[in-house]
């Protein structure tokens, strides 16, 4: 299947794909389409591509295939020891939390950490088998930090990409990670390093100079670079030094969505939901996975005394999506066991037969009826602790081109450097979340002029900087980096640990 000649190679946690059986038992493979595989399918394509993951279910280990566009999927497979102790444990009960303020205490275990290695080394041993001589690797998130480093012993030829799609902590954070030298020696494999924003990459600038032994100097990100509500996808804007003595890309790259992927619902499907809500004056939305970051209990919260005020129109309904998420860690199922509670305190304080306060599912909403959720929405809620961006936000602005609605968003969610015009707040102070939900409710009712300056200004900027931007910006800030190494002399190597070794 030509495994070894991809000259554009994807590798992430997962393959774009979710595994369903047959009516003989046998497994068949569709599609999940995202922003990223959207953005990505037609350098797949035209690269003769290759997209190396694992395939979602535990010691399932299929044949290499092409999907119908050409681009190969090649899977790599996990053990229920691996996803347990690499996924569910380092992945994220040690790196999300860390990487997420310590929202909840992250826990530090080396067996967890050796799994972390193991599963690391795997990955980079198939994108080494399948990349052809100078192929682009672009390697995907807080999973596979260890991947550009092992692949840069094993294959110096590549020009290699890593992209972080969450926060990037503090360096006072992050030097509690007693594995922290490999971390970022493992990062420092890549020849570009991309974060949603500046402040993530600072952090990693400032971090790399103070880990010994792991960079040399760097030239910082300039106050300059800094903009305000139109925030753009850059070039490279900052250059660390690597052990090796290679000169690493660091740089903001804000991801968006595909703007063409979030559809209009006709008008009487939206009307048709109104209905099925008992036609509320006002719809509040969340949607969110059910992870403890997100902060759904908080505006549960708030959103209960505000009702408890009469500061709300008499008829109001809060539509809440949690995805099941990680249900198998602690923290995850205490969130879950709290926000389910709220639900039911509330419901059984304000809501009436056939009309209840907080309409909550707890599962998976397809694309199309997630886009007449969007529409109907009158306020969105999205107020996490910590997100990287949070792409809800852009899909409601975009599912808005007539600049209805509003939306309340947390000041530390990466969108709210684009989306000055939300209402935003801090998710940790309930008051701050009431005032804005308040204040919007406020503008829809008596200022709706307003309310539409500052929805179709996010719906500007989230079409004016989409995926494919964002895509297209990374991809030649890497022929940047491909280009300068073919014309630098060949770097001294310098003696040191491998990305691999532990501590």
């Amino acid at each position: 299947m030509g495994e070894s000649k991809n000259n554009f190679v994807v590798v992430a946690n997962r393959l774009p794909v979710d595994m369903q059986r047959g009516e003989d038992g046998s497994p068949q493979w569709v599609p999940s389409p995202g922003g990223l595989v959207a953005a990505l399918s037609p350098v797949l394509e035209s690269q003769q591509g290759c997209w190396v993951g694992w395939p979602g279910v535990i010691d399932e280990s299929p044949e290499p295939f092409r999907t119908e566009g050409g681009v190969l999927l090649y899977p790599v497979t996990l053990s229920a020891e691996d996803y347990r102790d690499f996924y569910e444990g380092f992945s994220n009960a040690t790196l999300w939390p860390l990487y997420h303020d310590l929202i909840v205490t992250p826990e530090f275990h080396r067996e967890w950490w050796a799994a972390y290695r193991e599963v690391n080394l795997k990955f980079a041993e198939a994108v080494a088998h399948v990349a052809a001589e100078g192929a682009t690797v672009w390697v995907q998130d807080y999973q596979l930090q260890l991947v550009p480093g092992i692949l840069r012993q094993m294959r110096p030829d590549l020009t290699i990409g890593f992209f972080l799609h969450i926060p990037f902590p503090s360096p006072d954070l992050f030097r509690q990670l007693p594995w922290r030298e490999e971390v970022v020696r493992g990062l420092l494999g890549a020849d570009v390093i991309g974060f949603h924003l500046e402040d993530n990459a600072r952090n990693f600038l400032t971090l790399a100079a103070q880990v010994s032994g792991s960079a040399g100097s760097h030239t910082g990100l300039p106050d300059t670079l800094r903009t305000t509500g139109e925030v753009s996808t850059r070039a490279l804007t900052a250059h660390v030094t690597a052990p090796d003595g290679r000169r690493v890309g660091v740089g903001a790259f804000p991801i968006s969505i595909d703007v063409e992927a979030v559809p209009l619902p006709k008008e009487e499907k939206v009307a048709a939901l109104r209905r099925d809500l008992g036609d509320p004056d006002l719809i509040l939305l969340g949607v969110d996975r059910l992870d403890y970051t997100k902060g759904i209990l908080q505006r549960l919260r708030a959103y209960e005394e505000l009702l408890a005020a009469g500061a709300l129109p008499p008829k109001t309904v809060f539509l809440q999506i949690a995805t099941p998420s990680r249900e198998r860690i602690e923290h995850y199922r205490r969130t879950r066991s709290r926000v389910e509670e709220a639900v039911g305190r509330i419901n059984g304080q304000y809501g009436t037969p056939g009309r209840p306060a907080v309409e909550y599912l707890h599962r998976s909403v397809p694309k199309s009826t997630l886009a007449t959720y969007y529409a109907a929405a009158d306020i969105m809620l999205v107020t996490p602790f910590k997100d990287g961006m949070n792409l809800v936000a852009k899909e409601y602005a975009a599912a808005h081109p007539d600049g209805s609605g509003a939306l309340v968003l947390s000041e530390f969610a990466g969108a709210a450097e684009e989306f000055p015009q939300a209402y935003l707040c801090n998710p940790f102070d309930l008051e701050a979340i009431k005032r804005s939900i308040h204040r919007a409710v406020t503008d829809l009712r008596a200022n709706p002029e307003e309310t539409r300056a500052r929805m179709t200004a996010m719906h500007r900027q989230v079409h004016s900087h989409d995926v494919n931007l964002w895509a297209r910006s990374f991809l030649s800030s890497m022929e940047q980096a491909r280009n300068a190494a073919r014309t630098a002399p060949t770097p001294p190597t310098e003696p040191g640990a491998p990305a691999t070794e532990a501590r």
